[in-house]
């Protein structure tokens, strides 16, 4: 059995940068004082002259890039997800949302998976956040391969739009010929008993649990949903209507992330059991992130339980 690559994608953010900077020569890149972490250095260290850092001050990052994206220039603006969202979030909202201005937000070390860093880092709010800003796209990768091809995609839409990346490395899913489009889930594997509609790193995670599955009898459908904002509601409501039951996974809040927008979209035409697997209005803890997501029940064997819980509601 070959051995299983894993890569952060926020590793793959770095790439989708590089990419980037070739096809567009307007291209600029922000960052507050985390260009090593976020891995935005990368392009710094190959465009010196299309990077700038704002220091320890998202808030003027964001107004920064809102200035920039108003005269042409497509930007990027990269912090960690808990500053980005946290601090910036009032200009994001009044001067990148509201202008409806071509910037994207490269947010890196969300959700649990930060690990040492702690409560104060692992922010699991973010995309509830993002999604309350009209005309907001939200995008959150499985894999590194996905995470490159979605900077592409975003640089080729039009409007804010905010890519949420991870600090620990995660197997990759997906290889070079993927085809990533903005509001489009797709389905990995096919299923008739339950639908697992999984987004970031537990999209893996719900490839494994469908083999889990499998061997006791239980057929699992299970679809990446990287793009959370919009939501693809054909795909959802299909699923719905084919299986009858849905478990959502996600390394966000139970609250407002892609559980909460699969449930509203469902009860309005399509109610069926909702099982959500995620942060359970808590802070998170510091320690190893394999363990914190473990701990959390943020894995596999976390979303085989789910299934079980949605398939006993299941009429």
């Amino acid at each position: 059995m070959a051995d299983v690559i894993k890569k952060a994608t926020r590793d793959g953010y770095a790439d989708g940068l590089l990419a980037a900077a070739e096809l567009y020569p307007d291209l600029v890149v922000l960052d507050a004082d985390l260009a090593a972490a976020t891995k935005s250095g990368v392009f710094k260290k190959a465009y010196p002259d299309r990077f700038f850092n704002a220091g320890i001050a998202e808030g003027n990052m964001i107004g920064v890039a809102a200035g920039l994206a108003a005269t042409g220039r497509k930007v990027f603006a990269s912090s960690f997800a808990m500053f980005a969202v946290g601090r910036a979030y009032e200009q994001i909202r009044n001067s990148v949302g509201y202008p409806h201005l071509n910037v994207k937000i490269g947010a890196t070390h969300a959700g649990i998976s930060v690990g040492e860093d702690g409560a104060t880092h692992q922010c699991c709010e973010d995309i509830a956040l993002m999604r309350t800003i009209p005309g907001m796209t939200i995008i959150n990768p499985a894999d590194a391969v996905e995470a490159k091809k979605a900077v592409l995609a975003a640089l080729e839409m039009e409007g804010p739009c905010y890519l949420r990346f991870g600090r620990l490395a995660v197997p990759v899913v997906f290889d070079d010929d993927y085809t990533f489009e903005i509001g489009k889930g797709v389905e990995l594997v096919g299923g008739t008993d339950v639908t697992v509609i999984a987004t970031g790193l537990m999209v893996n995670e719900a490839l494994i649990a469908a083999e889990q599955l499998k061997a006791e009898g239980i057929s699992a459908r299970i679809i990446n949903m990287a793009t959370i904002k919009p939501l693809d509601k054909e795909i959802v409501l299909k699923a719905a209507k084919e299986t009858g039951c849905i478990v959502t996974a996600e390394e966000h809040s139970v609250i407002g992330g892609l559980g909460s927008v699969v449930a509203e979209v469902l009860s309005e035409t399509t109610p069926v059991p909702v099982v959500r697997l995620g942060v359970n209005d808590t802070y998170g803890k510091s320690g190893p992130a394999v363990e914190l997501l473990k701990l959390f029940k943020l894995s596999a064997e976390g979303i085989v339980e789910k299934v079980h819980e949605a398939l006993a509601l299941k009429k």
